[in-house]
């Protein structure tokens, strides 16, 4: 059954709850004190079933004191029911109730001229025709408008008959996206604990799913769901729910919070947006605080203006304000954190006195840290704002991939900062890498041409350190990452070493070296190699120093010592602690610690090791150490025994 949420919006006493109360027979002023003192004060809710369809409303305040409350309501609302009292006809707050729905893009409405029973037809006219002089060039101009009388009944029909066509020509809301309920109402009941109302703007809710509530992180299982008092087993986007959730006391759950999937949305304390200023507000400055309002949500906020005028000439305007009716590219820094992704409406309302100003759409929760001012980023507000106005997500997409570089974009980011739906946010993935776009690393998408770049700066880089190190086999494989993929994933670097290496460029073991590179030795270097080999193993236990290998090679010792890297990397030689020695020497000390356990010789002191192989005790405890780490003996008091 198709279910289409219409707000009510109107002047105080304009009879906008008499209004649902008529057409619903629910009453939707709830609260003792509402109906002590004749106003709403909260948000109401009633339902009218009309053969497949059902009529969901919310009745707001109309008290200028209760904006902030109105605004919660009409965050979700499909059809807004513009009530105007004949008596009165328009106030300041049917003006607006009026502005905020067009800042929202409601997208259709009607139009209900109540009380038309106290007023003669002279007098509904003129209400008619001031009315008409408010909607005029806005979403309201061609609806239709109904004059009734709660009290009588008269009109009452035909408003039903308006509504249902209304709402017979609304478009439903996407089941596909993630699922949100921004949350309206919070209580308690006896026997379930809490619940929370609202209406689900996308996606699907169920029984027994664990959902979180953002911007608190706080996860919560839902118990059940109600849709108009009567139990179901889901909700759908579009529908008002009440859903009671487990895992959660009453005082950690709050209006303005948003019931959603892990990971689908990150909660955010700044934003960038394309803001309409009203004609009718003052001029708004760079770093004015606000009001920002976002589904049922209400936070403290500064402006930093990027574009003044979006629509002025392609020079960015240097203006440090918003005109009355301008357009402008602003980033809000809020005071607590928000949920929002690329493509929600939100609401500004000047912090004082407390009056709506303007709104617009969300073209980047998570945007960079850095100047709003620069020609960078006024370059980049375009871009988001031609992406968003013309729903390119390919064009968001290729913005989010030059802008990350290395560090990649993650598939699950084209969701929550993308706004995009699952079998969206897939499918444009997959077209960025079918496309040659991006490149696709685990979770991340690259743009191939940063692969591109990371692979030739490998290249390059290694070029340069053969030229410094000719006889190194290649620079070892975290010094590459660290100093050249900064802070990319090490999935990033592996792939990029990867690609490389199946082109033929690269050989990659425990170090990195170009596919042409090739140990070429000088004469003075072969020479040294050659006696250093020699003179290491006829040393035996006691090799001899480096100045005495230099001595004998008639070498420089910074040549003696390039080749002893050398040989060490090449494991001919091996360094322990600050001595080095010949690889088969060590070899020939293992095996013979090993047969001397077989004549029944398991125990070793340091005295009898120095003992028998002549050697002091410079040598003899790096050696009884590097037979430990070899497992060959353990360390037992003073004394070693062999394993």
């Amino acid at each position: 059954m198709k279910s289409v949420v219409i707000g009510t919006a109107g002047h105080i006493d304009h009879g906008k709850s008499a209004l649902v109360r008529a057409l619903t027979g629910i009453d939707p002023d709830r609260l003792k004190e509402e109906k002590a003192r004749g106003i709403t004060i909260e948000l109401g809710f009633a339902h009218h079933q009309d053969e497949d369809t059902v009529l969901a409303f919310v009745d707001v305040p109309g008290h200028e004191r209760f904006v902030k409350t109105m605004l919660a309501g009409a965050s979700g609302i499909d059809i807004v029911l513009l009530v105007v009292a004949a008596d009165e006809s328009v106030m300041p707050q049917t003006r607006e109730h009026f502005d905020i729905c067009r800042l929202l893009h409601v997208p259709r409405g009607v139009i209900a001229f109540t009380k038309s029973d106290l007023v003669d037809a002279e007098t509904m006219q003129l209400v008619q025709l001031e009315t008409r002089e408010l909607v005029a060039g806005s979403f309201l101009e061609h609806a239709p408008e109904v004059a009734v009388s709660s009290r009588t009944g008269a009109g009452i029909e035909d408003l039903r008959t308006v509504l249902r066509r209304a709402a017979n020509g609304s478009v439903g809301r996407s089941t596909d996206g993630v699922v949100r309920l921004p949350i309206d109402r919070v209580f308690s009941m006896k026997g379930f604990g809490t619940v929370v109302t609202g209406t689900v703007t996308s996606g699907r809710l169920r029984i027994d799913e664990e959902l979180h509530l953002l911007p608190s992180g706080r996860p919560v299982k839902i118990r059940g769901i109600h849709i108009h008092g009567s139990p179901h087993s889901e909700a759908l986007a579009g529908q008002r729910a009440a859903v009671n959730l487990g895992g959660i006391d009453l005082k950690d759950v709050e209006r303005g919070q948003t019931l959603t999937r892990r990971d689908a949305l990150e909660p955010t304390r700044r934003f960038d947006g394309v803001l309409d200023l009203l004609p009718g507000a003052r001029a708004l400055r760079h770093g004015a605080r606000v009001r920002f309002h976002h589904g049922t949500s209400e936070i403290i906020g500064r402006v930093a203006i990027s574009v003044a005028d979006v629509d002025a000439a392609d020079t960015p305007s240097s203006s440090t304000e918003v005109r009355p009716g301008g357009r402008a590219y602003v980033r809000v820094r809020l005071e607590h954190p928000t949920v929002i992704t690329r493509g929600d409406r939100f609401i500004l309302r000047a912090y004082s006195p407390s009056v709506t100003i303007g709104g617009g759409r969300v073209l980047d929760p998570q945007p960079p840290r850095g100047g709003t001012r620069t020609d960078g980023t006024r370059r980049r507000f375009r871009e988001l704002g031609v992406s968003v106005e013309s729903g390119g997500d390919a064009a968001a997409v290729r913005l989010l991939l030059d802008e990350r570089s290395e560090l990649g974009v993650s598939v699950q980011s084209l969701t929550s900062r993308l706004g995009m739906a699952p079998a969206i946010r897939d499918e444009v993935a997959g077209r960025a890498v079918s496309s040659g776009r991006a490149v696709s690393v685990q979770d991340l998408l690259i743009g191939t041409a940063v692969v591109d770049a990371l692979g030739a700066r490998v290249l390059d880089d290694l070029g340069r350190y053969h030229e410094r190190e000719p006889l190194s086999d290649g620079m070892a494989r975290e010094e590459a990452r660290e100093r050249i993929f900064g802070r990319a994933s090490p999935a990033v670097f592996d792939h990029v070493i990867a690609r490389l290496v199946g082109q033929g460029r690269l050989v990659a073991t425990d170090r990195l070296a170009l596919e042409s590179h090739t140990l070429a030795l000088s004469p003075d270097e072969a020479r040294a190699r050659d006696v250093i080999v020699r003179m290491m193993e006829d040393g035996g236990l006691t090799p001899p120093e480096s100045d005495a290998l230099a001595d004998a090679a008639r070498c420089a010792p910074e040549v003696v010592h390039r080749v002893l890297k050398l040989l060490v990397r090449q494991r001919t030689l091996i360094r322990i602690d600050a001595l080095v020695f010949h690889a088969d020497v060590l070899a020939r000390l293992k095996q013979g610690v090993r047969e001397a356990a077989t004549r029944g010789v398991t125990t070793i002191d340091v005295g009898h090791f120095k003992e028998q192989y002549g050697i002091t005790r410079k040598y003899a405890i790096p050696l009884l150490e590097y037979l430990d780490r070899e497992r060959v003996t353990r360390r037992v008091g003073q004394n070693r025994v062999v394993l």
